[in-house]
């Protein structure tokens, strides 16, 4: 896996995989043996959360940090944690930050302490989403988001995805767009995610952990 940072926030637009990818990433450095922490800051979408799977970030020996809001619909977070005693509680800290600036709120929260102790953060794109289906509109997101977290972006990570329906070449035509997004930004595509079954080249594989209720059998 590449080099993303001891602490890592995700952030990105509604649906656009980042909480998938959160989890995928927490059991991946946990299965490698690192002693990791998961900090559920989504304030935005109560149906897809991190903190759903406290089941399974028990069974790996993950840490999970579920502030008040987790599992509600509460408009103003209440953050009653330490940032920086989870963060040097353990080898590997994945944020899982909201959608968008609204959610980037309970983020900027934190941004002096994320900031000193080198936190990444990295944005997460979806080209078949709502709002981020051209670079353009990607990069004026990720402009809200870093305005609003206080917090600059250091990568994207493509996770372009239909949900059930994704195919491998559905992943493969989105690089160009990916890059674009990069470019408007002014930061690199440091990687591709994409569902492990799909076998996509070069692409980090991940498993599917969140599907829209729709999917779900």
């Amino acid at each position: 896996m590449i080099n993303l940072g001891r602490i890592i926030a995700i952030t990105g637009h509604y649906g656009s995989g980042k909480t998938n990818l959160a989890i995928n990433l927490a059991v991946d450095f946990a299965k490698a043996g690192e002693k990791v922490t998961i900090i559920d800051l989504d304030i935005v979408n109560p149906y897809f959360r991190t903190a759903d799977h406290s089941d399974l970030f028990k069974r790996l020996g993950i840490k999970l940090i579920a502030p008040q809001f987790a599992n509600t619909n509460l408009d103003i977070p209440s953050l009653g944690f330490d940032m920086a005693a989870a963060a040097n509680g353990c080898e590997r800290l994945i944020i899982d930050v909201g959608g968008d600036d609204s959610g980037a709120v309970a983020l900027g929260q934190y941004s002096t302490v994320l900031n000193n102790m080198g936190c990444s953060l990295y944005y997460v794109v979806n080209r078949y989403r709502y709002l981020t289906r051209t670079a353009d509109e990607a990069a004026e997101v990720l402009r809200d988001i870093e305005q609003v977290s206080r917090m600059r972006a250091k990568g994207i990570i493509n996770c372009s995805n239909l949900g059930s329906q994704t195919s491998a070449d559905d992943v493969k035509v989105t690089a160009d767009y990916a890059v674009q997004c990069g470019s408007r930004a002014g930061i690199p595509v440091v990687m591709t995610a994409a569902e492990r079954s799909l076998g996509v080249e070069c692409a980090y594989p991940v498993d599917v952990y969140i599907r829209p209720f729709w999917e779900e059998k």
